[in-house]
């Protein structure tokens, strides 16, 4: 018992490490993406320029909010289902890790965030279908809600279950980036959207029509 405490103790240590450094790659993206030239946006009724000090009180907060919630969930875990929540739910997180990364590296120059309010593309923005962009079209949702997941099953707190709501918003997100790009992109973009479903893989991926 005290062997598989310390093993769940260091585990989730190096697991929250990892999660703090995908959110940093994050962060340099956006601080990036603020210097550079935007092209078209889906709320035409303000012309604010966001700034980095947003960013930064805005994940001070969200961080802040996470810590205050960090309490334990009311339910006695034996200890069976505490080996099966670390055997699970450890790749599940690190897998949303990956694929939070991943996604991000793939956008490169052409990544920026968006709200449920407000999608931002580039003047230069390109549609990006590579990458794990080629098995879904939002794989760094999809990470995050893997994150949420194995987080419950790993930490058993309530700020993974939070994590989980947060794909709730995550999906309205996705709707109005999906939106701007449709308005971009056009036949380009509905070709992507018919081959690459939105959040889940296809085991059998539907060949794109050729022009």
């Amino acid at each position: 018992m005290e062997t598989f405490s310390q093993v769940e103790l260091w585990v989730g240590r190096l697991a929250a490490v990892v999660i703090l450094c995908a959110f940093g790659i994050i962060l340099v993206g956006i601080f990036d993406g603020i210097k550079r030239l935007r092209g078209e946006e889906t709320d035409q009724r303000s012309d604010l320029r966001i700034k980095p000090l947003f960013y930064i009180l805005s994940s001070a907060v969200f961080a802040a909010f996470c810590w205050w919630i960090w309490k334990p969930l009311p339910i006695n875990f034996s200890l069976n289902s505490r080996i099966i929540g670390l055997a699970i739910g450890t790749p599940l997180l690190l897998c949303g890790i990956a694929l939070i990364i991943w996604g991000r590296l793939t956008l490169g120059r052409h990544y920026f965030v968006s709200t449920s309010q407000r999608a931002v593309l580039f003047a230069d923005q390109v549609l990006i279908s590579t990458g794990p962009f080629a098995i879904v079209r939002h794989p760094m949702y999809l990470g995050i809600l893997l994150i949420g997941l194995g987080g419950t099953l790993l930490y058993r707190t309530w700020t993974m279950v939070f994590i989980i709501v947060m794909y709730l918003g995550l999906r309205l997100r996705a709707r109005r980036e999906e939106k701007a790009l449709a308005a971009a992109f056009g036949e380009q973009w509905q070709q992507y959207k018919l081959s690459v479903p939105p959040w889940l893989p296809r085991l059998q991926r539907r060949p794109r029509e050729k022009h």
